[in-house]
This record gives C-alpha cells, structure tokens and sequence, in this order.
C-alpha cells in the first residue's frame, strides 16, 4: 500500500519528547514552546509568532484579533476547510464566499474586489497547496479600505510569496502543524503576529484572557482576567515532537520537492495529450510540496480514477466540498457572484500521496498507475 499520507518524523523527537517529560514542564510556555516561537520567527521574519493547539485556534485566536463581531463581512474563498469559516462565523460575522482562480485553487483578487462593502471588515486568503494567493492585490485592497488581511496559511508554511514567507504577509498569519501538514505535531498551530498592535493582546487571549504572560515577565504583580480568551497553548510535549522538524525544515522541504518535481515532469505528457491537467505556480511563489494534485475531466473520472488507483494499493484522495453549498456555508454566508470555477475545479481535483519519505519508486509507481489508467 502507498498511503496518501504518513505523518512527518525526521528522527530526533524521540529525544525532545523526552527531556519535557523529565523537565517536568509539559504545559504550555516552556522552553520547547520558546524555541519553536524563535524558529518559526526566524523563518518567516514576523514581528511575534505564537504556537496554538491548531490551526483553527489560530484562525479563532485572529477572530478576536481583529475584533469581528455581528454585522461586520468577512470575505474568504468557499474552496477552504470549514475552520477558516468557522473561526468568523463564531464571532457572528457574516461570511461572504468569492470565487477561486482555476489555475492555483486560490482567492481571485478581482472576484474580492466585487464582493466587498461598507460592512467589509476582513480578507481572509487561503494559500491552496502551499501556493500564495496574489497578496500585492489583496494587500492594495485591504490598505484602501482600511481592511485587515488574515491569511490562512494552514498548507503554506516554508512557502513564500516574492521572497517574503506565507503566513508574514497580512497582519495576521495562521499555520496548521496537523499529522497532514508538511511538519506536524499532531494536533497544533501558530499565529503570525506582523502587526504589534496584536502581540500583547494575543498573549492574553491565548491565556483564557488573563495577563498572566505579564506576569511572568515581572510587569504586573499578579494577573487576573482581562480580556475574551481561551485555552489556546500548546503542550511543551507536542512543541517538542514539532520544534525538531522546525530546525531540519531545509532537508524536508527539499524532500517534498523532489517528489513533487517527480511527479510533474513525469506527468507533463498526459498534459499535453490533453488527458488531464496539473498544478500551476505563478511567478513570485516559491511553494513548498504542501500536495501535488491533478485534475480530471470531470467528477466521474475522478471516481473512476481513485478507484483504479485502490486497486493498485495506491491512496489518492479529493478535497473540499465547497463551503457555500454545505448546510451551515448556506446558514452563516453567502457566494458573491458567479460560482464559474470553485465547484466545477473542486469536483475534478484528485490529490496524489505526498509526504516526507515518499519513496522515488513509490513516486514511479503512482506514475506507472496513472499512465496505465488513462491508456
């Protein structure tokens, strides 16, 4: 069996893992958590970052940020996970869905521009299979209008935009470290804070909205509730398993691109027959092998296709239903305009197994399979 996913080990949590057991600090804020904090800073170039317990808490952690609430529009693409909906609806904002791109999966800029209002209040971009959405234009919107730019950079990390890293580019980012992402920690996440006016709010409301940070740093004698929050930091036992990926986050980006680049020279031929299509990076991104997919004619090749594949012991999986036409996108949102790609792209999008480790010759033998099949 070749697994659409296996969850990232590079070999040296075993050993991290164990000395925050025997620390004797396994909640959150010790010095794992910090060393990924200082990790994931100097990757990105953020002003702050901050681990959460998923990238959806990141995304509800943003929510608060950037004080959403009844009667504000928030505008996101529908060809997302529910978490980047959710986090808004949450916090009673309408959610205003806008149609992708066919060519990167992504948010249309134009298609934003349409959609907003006077009740416009934020742009959340997803960055679809680690490839950047056009931040220049969501940017320039976002500064005329006076918006805020939350960008679900969930499938994006080590990805950049014009040399700039996803997650660093709006004035609040969120990661996912879930066991698909490209480094994971099971379940897990991060805020990227670009904006200082966030920082010492999110470390509030990560605190069940007290200032206990503060206190531990001496600024305040004691701490008490203070703001809207949750528990939202992560264990110094998952921060551990994560912060070893974090440092080797080279070597296992450049594995996922070997792979990735296997798989799109050696399926470039069924392009040209015109037998299916393959992913597109525009210029300025640099992605980093989040998935590789393929589009199929249409829905029922794709059924087909994902059932030949299994025969030949070879997970290959789709994605999401679009959120607009699920029962809760219909009660909490709205689709702007013309729906011309996000459900017809999404019902011939088939994702191919991709993860650190991925062998050459399970790579070769996903591409014997597809050529067989379409032969």
């Amino acid at each position: 069996m070749i697994p659409f996913n296996v969850p990232p080990y590079f070999g040296q949590e075993d050993e991290y893992v164990l000395q925050a057991i025997h620390n004797h600090k396994i909640c959150g804020d010790g010095p794992f958590t910090r060393r990924c904090h200082e990790q994931l800073e100097q990757m990105t170039g953020t002003r702050k970052a901050l681990l959460t317990t998923s990238g959806t808490s990141a995304l509800e952690l943003a929510a608060i940020l950037c004080d959403v609430g009844a009667g504000d529009e928030v505008i996101l693409p529908s060809f997302t996970f529910s978490s980047t909906a959710n986090a808004f609806a949450l916090r009673g904002a309408t959610l205003v869905f806008a149609d992708i791109r066919p060519d990167t999966m992504n948010i249309d800029p134009e298609r934003i521009r349409e959609a907003i209002t006077e009740r416009t209040k934020v742009i959340v971009p997803m960055h679809y299979a680690g490839i950047c959405c056009d931040m220049d234009a969501i940017n320039a919107m976002a500064r005329e209008r006076g918006m805020l730019v939350v960008e679900d950079a969930a499938q994006a990390v080590d990805a950049r935009w014009k040399g700039k890293a996803a997650g660093a580019l709006g004035d609040i980012g969120c990661y996912s470290f879930h066991e698909t992402k490209n480094f994971s920690m099971g379940e897990g996440g991060a805020a990227l804070l670009n904006d200082p006016r966030f920082v010492e709010r999110a470390e509030v409301v990560r605190e069940k909205g007290t200032d206990r940070s503060r206190f531990y740093r001496g600024q305040v004698d004691k701490y008490t509730w203070v703001d809207l929050g949750s528990s939202i930091l992560q264990s110094e036992i998952n921060a551990a398993y994560l912060l070893c990926q974090l440092e080797n986050h080279e070597q296992m980006t450049a594995w996922r691109m070997a792979r990735w680049n296997q798989y799109h020279a050696g399926l470039k031929d069924l392009q040209t027959a015109g037998k299916l299509e393959l992913p597109a990076v525009p210029d300025g991104c640099e992605h980093n092998a989040h998935m590789y997919y393929i589009k199929c004619a249409d829905i029922t090749e794709r059924t087909a296709l994902t059932a030949f594949l299994k025969g030949r012991d070879i997970m290959a999986v789709f994605h999401y239903i679009p959120l607009h036409s699920a029962v809760a996108g219909r009660k909490y949102g709205r689709f702007h305009g013309e729906d011309r790609y996000t459900t017809r792209e999404s019902e011939r999008l088939l994702r191919l197994p991709m993860y650190y480790g991925l062998s050459e010759e399970d790579c070769t033998a996903v591409l014997r399979a597809l050529h067989d099949f379409y032969q």
